[in-house]
């Protein structure tokens, strides 16, 4: 098998077995948090919304560390110490008999996550700027491929106790590192690295490097609001299915599978044709557009059935990341795509910091006993602002192009 096949296959079972862990975990978070803390729902909904929070910090700090990193050392050491801390974070959230261990659990998880961006530069230095988009698109339909495992058998463990789902998640996170182990090649020459800084390789001097570049600075923004918008499904939608649908932990998992369904489709199917019709920016307005319709669907509707139908936004979405993160990689050199794609992964960290403040907190507010209006379905409002308010930045000249 070349070096090429095996880093593909590393990368997006790499992105899959995260996936799975993830939403193996989702269809019983909400309930494990009132179970563990002796919370209500509204409660565990701003508990939540914290260790979001909490959680996204970890991410937003590790995420230039490790793409740096990655830079100086290889793609190959990092990855498989992230992989090692994500395996040890699953057992710990198993073990949790306490809010906050599953607090520090969901930390980790947001620390070792950061690993994302060596990935994608992983993946990035085996294929062409051309081609890249189709890559990352096909990343993307890991990921949703292992949301339609995941959060069904999330729910269908469920059964077994909240315990369960994560002792699964240790099990794949294991399996994946010792597949690196022996498999995972590196990707990065020694001529292309650089020495390490902590200059670079952190929040702010990673900033500075934006700054520099308009079209970078453009692309990561827009970015970086987009990452907010679409971080209402994970951060929300375990606690929307409870409070605005009435759904039971096995109706959340099935319905984050249907998600994982159209994902995957769209991204394997629809990415690549539209991308090279329309370009990379064409390609993310249409995108923009179908979420935000679908944002809006979810605010407002009472439905399943509607809630099923409204899938069709989420498969007009995805065309939106792949899009972007190639946009930023036209603008690395081989020297600092894994700098670009750590810049990539701590501008998500951010949105993710920001996400649980604006989307959480509000539901949290307006499902409260007490609250002057019981709107569930208030971060999905407040996500369809944020993706149109992007749409103007997107398309807006810069300098470079």
């Amino acid at each position: 098998m070349s070096v090429e096949r095996r880093t593909s296959l590393f990368v997006l079972i790499t992105i899959f077995l995260d996936a799975m862990g993830f939403g193996l975990i989702m269809p019983v978070l909400p309930r494990l948090l009132m179970r563990v803390g002796g919370i209500g729902l509204d409660a565990a909904i701003d508990v939540g919304a914290w260790m979001s929070l909490l959680m996204a910090v970890a991410t937003f700090l590790a995420a230039p560390v490790l793409g740096n990193l990655s830079d100086a050392v290889g793609r190959r050491p990092v990855l498989l110490i992230a992989l090692a801390g994500l395996a040890a974070n699953y057992l710990m959230l198993a073990m949790a008999n306490s809010l906050a261990l599953v607090i520090a659990g969901r930390v980790l998880t947001g620390l070792f996550g950061g690993s994302y961006g060596p990935a994608q530069a992983a993946l990035a230095d085996i294929t062409t700027a051309e081609s890249r988009a189709k890559s990352f698109a096909t990343v993307s339909a890991a990921f949703g491929v292992g949301f339609v495992a995941g959060p069904a058998l999330g729910g269908l463990l469920s059964q077994f106790g909240d315990r369960a789902p994560f002792l699964v998640a240790f099990a794949l996170a294991l399996a994946n590192l010792i597949y690196g182990l022996t498999l995972f090649p590196e990707t990065l020459a020694r001529e292309n690295r650089r020495p390490f800084t902590l200059a670079r390789a952190n929040p702010f001097g990673a900033w500075r490097v934006l700054r520099a570049e308009p079209r970078l600075l453009r692309s990561a923004t827009v970015l970086l609001m987009w990452q907010v918008a679409s971080l209402v499904y994970p951060l929300t939608w375990s606690f929307y299915g409870i409070a605005q649908l009435g759904w039971s932990d096995r109706m959340i998992g099935l319905s984050l599978a249907g998600v994982g369904v159209v994902i995957a489709l769209s991204q394997t199917f629809m990415t690549g044709p539209v991308v090279r019709r329309l370009g990379e920016r064409g390609a993310a307005t249409v995108g923009i557009l179908g979420a935000s319709a679908g944002f809006l669907g979810y605010a407002f509707t009472n439905s399943t059935v509607i809630a099923f139908v409204l899938l069709v936004a989420v498969a007009i979405q995805s065309l939106v990341q792949p899009s972007l993160m190639a946009m930023l990689s036209r603008g690395a050199t081989p020297q600092t795509q894994g700098e670009v794609q750590g810049i990539a992964a701590m501008t998500m960290g951010l949105g993710s910091i920001i996400g649980p403040l604006v989307l959480v907190k509000p539901m949290a507010w307006l499902t409260a006993p007490g609250a002057p209006v019981h709107f569930p379905g208030v971060p999905y409002l407040i996500a369809a602002l944020i993706a149109l308010a992007a749409l103007p930045l997107l398309h807006r000249p810069s300098p470079n192009g």
